[in-house]
């Protein structure tokens, strides 16, 4: 049985176009679980942070979690809590990003609403330029559609598609669902991984939890 090396940069021999997202980063403020992939066939794929996360200051201490064995495509963002402009104010003009201007002595991050962290669960499929808004958790399992602007929270195993995006379908019954997160296979060693992935690929849980059960 080959070894998944989960320690590459690019995971296909000869494409540099797809890349292991945790073994490109280096903001301690996103954190990427093993095998999630990024593809971008625009920019390069190592750029992830400057092209995709947006926004991201430092003076938030805001986080970007990104689970195992997501598939992220080109051109999805996710946009942070400096690009929310406050609303608790009488203008939306960001004056305490120009303290230096106006001299008045309120920090910077009191022109925007923090909204909080992006978490995205494990196994999460996101679509071609969707757009993942601050403050923001996709459940496990969850598929964005293209360009799809996420503003709401997304439950595990659910589409959702559209601006704002809206849920479309669920992808199984509640019972299979249910059966999914109490299994986490995702957190399963890769050789058990590597035993089920057939069972995996034909959508069959009674062929998963069987094999597991030997």
């Amino acid at each position: 049985m080959a070894i998944p090396d989960g320690k590459k940069i690019y995971p296909r021999e000869g494409d540099s176009r797809i890349v292991y997202l945790k073994n490109v980063i280096t903001n301690p403020n996103i954190e990427v679980g093993d095998f999630t992939f990024y593809n971008d066939f625009v920019n390069d794929s190592k750029d992830f942070e400057k092209n995709n996360v947006l926004y991201h200051y430092p003076i938030n201490n805001d986080k970007l979690i990104i689970g195992k064995y997501c598939s992220i495509a080109c051109g999805a963002r996710f946009l942070f809590n400096s690009a929310n402009h406050t609303m608790r104010s009488l203008s939306t003009y960001p004056f305490p990003i120009f303290y230096d201007e106006w001299e008045h002595g309120i920090w910077a991050d009191k022109a925007w609403d923090n909204k909080g962290n992006i978490v995205i669960g494990n196994d999460v499929w996101i679509g071609y330029e969707a757009v993942i808004m601050a403050g923001v958790t996709i459940g496990d399992g969850a598929i964005i559609g293209t360009r799809a602007v996420v503003t709401k929270d997304v439950p595990p195993y659910t589409i959702v598609g559209g601006v704002p995006a809206k849920p479309i379908r669920k992808r199984f019954s509640e019972d299979v669902i249910e059966r999914l997160l109490n299994l986490k296979w995702w957190d399963l060693p890769f050789e058990t991984v590597s035993k089920i992935i057939k069972d995996i690929q034909e959508g069959n849980i009674d062929s998963v939890m069987f094999h597991l059960q030997k």
